[in-house]
Formats: C-alpha cells, sequence, structure tokens
C-alpha cells in the first residue's frame, strides 16, 4: 500500500516548505473584506499582523474543498492508495471530516488523526507518521503513536486583547467590557479532554500571575524536560523571550522554543497573545 502524507497550513508552515519534506499541505482559507486568502500562500504572517494593528476583522476557515479535492486526485494520478491526514483538530475546524468525504470519493483509502489542537504538535505529528512509516511500521502502530502523543499535549493561550475576542464574537460584549475595566486575563486551554475546543482554565488580573498559573499548571500535570516546549506569540516577541525564561527557571532542564503563533490562531486571540505548547514526542 502507497501511502500520501497529508496536513493543513494549521502547523504555521507554508505548504510549498512541507513539501519539500515529502507532506502535501493545503492552505487554510482567511477572509478579509470580502476576499478569501490562502493562509502563507496569498496571505503573508506580516499581512495579517499589520490588519490586527489596523483592526481590520479577518475570519477563517477550512482550506477550499476544490483545492482538497485537485490535491487528492493528484495523490490517486500518481499510484498512491491512501492519505493519512493529520490536519488542524476537529474543535476548531472542519477539515478533517473535509478530507474525509474527499478521499472517499476519489478512491483513496483514508486514515486521520485528530491532534486535539493545531501549531508544531500537528507538524511533528504529520512527520513522525511519514518517518515511521518509511521505516516500515504498521500504520496501526504508527496512529496508536499519534494518539499517545496528542495526550500528552497541553496548550495554554493568554489573551491580552479581550476586544479584539468580542469583535470576533469570541466573548460577548459584556464579559469583554468587564474583562477590560478588572484587568481581567483569561487562561484559555485545548487539548484531548476540551476535545480540541477552546476552555476557559482560570481568570487572573496580571499576564504576570496568569503565567505563573500556566507554569504552576505544566509542573502539575507532569510536564519535564523530556517535553518539547513552545512560546509563540503575536507580535510581541520581548514578552514571549521572558515567558520563556520564566518557564525554563522552573522547569528543571527544560528548552524553550519561541515562535509565531500561527496566523490562523492569532486572527482570533488578537495581539499581545501568549500561548505555551508542550508535548512529549518520546511515547
Amino acid at each position: 500500500m502507497k501511502v500520501a502524507f497529508v496536513t493543513d497550513s494549521g502547523t504555521g508552515i507554508a505548504p510549498s516548505k512541507m513539501m519539500e519534506k515529502g507532506i502535501y499541505s493545503l492552505p487554510l482559507q482567511i477572509e478579509c473584506e470580502g476576499v478569501s486568502y490562502d493562509e502563507y500562500e496569498t496571505i503573508a504572517y506580516s499581512t495579517v499582523i499589520e490588519n490586527l494593528h489596523a483592526q481590520k476583522l479577518m475570519k477563517t476557515s477550512l482550506p477550499k474543498l476544490g483545492k482538497i479535492q485537485d490535491m487528492f486526485e493528484e495523490i490517486k494520478n500518481k499510484g498512491y492508495d491512501a492519505v493519512f491526514c493529520v490536519p488542524i483538530c476537529k474543535g476548531l475546524s472542519g477539515t478533517m471530516d473535509a478530507m474525509e468525504m474527499i478521499a472517499n470519493q476519489v478512491g483513496l483509502k483514508f486514515y486521520g488523526v485528530d491532534c486535539y489542537v493545531t501549531a508544531v504538535l500537528q507538524e511533528r505529528m504529520i512527520e513522525i507518521a511519514k518517518e515511521m512509516y518509511e521505516a516500515n511500521v504498521t500504520v496501526e502502530k504508527i496512529m496508536e503513536r499519534l494518539e499517545r502523543m496528542a495526550e500528552t499535549c497541553e496548550t495554554v493561550l493568554l489573551c491580552d486583547d479581550l476586544q479584539h475576542m468580542k469583535r470576533g464574537g469570541r466573548l460577548t460584549p459584556m464579559a469583554a467590557t468587564l474583562g477590560g475595566l478588572l484587568k481581567i486575563k483569561p487562561v484559555l486551554h485545548i487539548n484531548k479532554d476540551t476535545a480540541g475546543k477552546v476552555d476557559v482554565m482560570d481568570k487572573v488580573r496580571t499576564m504576570s500571575k496568569a503565567q505563573d498559573k500556566v507554569i504552576e499548571h505544566l509542573r502539575n500535570i507532569g510536564v519535564n524536560k523530556d517535553y518539547t516546549m513552545v512560546v509563540a506569540h503575536v507580535d510581541v516577541a520581548k514578552a514571549a523571550k521572558e515567558y520563556a525564561a520564566k518557564i525554563e527557571s522552573r522547569i528543571e532542564g527544560s528548552k524553550v522554543k519561541i515562535i509565531d503563533l500561527v496566523s490562523a490562531v492569532g486572527i482570533h486571540t488578537g495581539l499581545g497573545c501568549l500561548a505555551v505548547q508542550v508535548f512529549n514526542e518520546n511515547v
């Protein structure tokens, strides 16, 4: 059986870059002022940040169905029998269901694993799947490994701009107004237990206290130096560096990588967001 490996731009990596690794990737859609763009292809990350500063309302959606069909037909014509897909999680997007539907239409066997989030974990899961397949590991064993990885993952978001979330329909106007007056920082998280949906974990008054809460939470769930740790940010590189240093000082032996938050997520969280994602790929 010949298997093609497929993901989407929720990885934070441009589809062309993923193709260099032999992995197919579809661009999520970003809509702004009535125009739909392909994430990382026809709209640059810098443009997304500029739009956020200009307070332009942006929306996100799954890859165009026509693009999925074209890609899967191409894969079928190249002699592949199946697609192994790790897209952005089902709790945030209908991409997985669309991929399965179109795979069935074009006659490809479908394998899909929900990462229950997006970003770095999503990228590593599809890379590891391909590596294991090329090492002659069965698809069933690959899926079991990826599911164990997903179970170890925790992603926590600290949003600085409640007004932005209100504009995007993520908060009620009253909640956003009260949050602004009281300087409440919502601590949001997403993992397997939340079924890949963003949920409120805690509420605190300052960003510093919010970071302390997150680090305490990570320690309580057993995160240690064996975990991959990433701090992602939306145009606040200095704050991200300080946050990463704080994590490293409190979790012995830890090394934290700093990246830009995936644009399809940052559009909803707004400027100033800090996110931490941790997972153990050696399971």
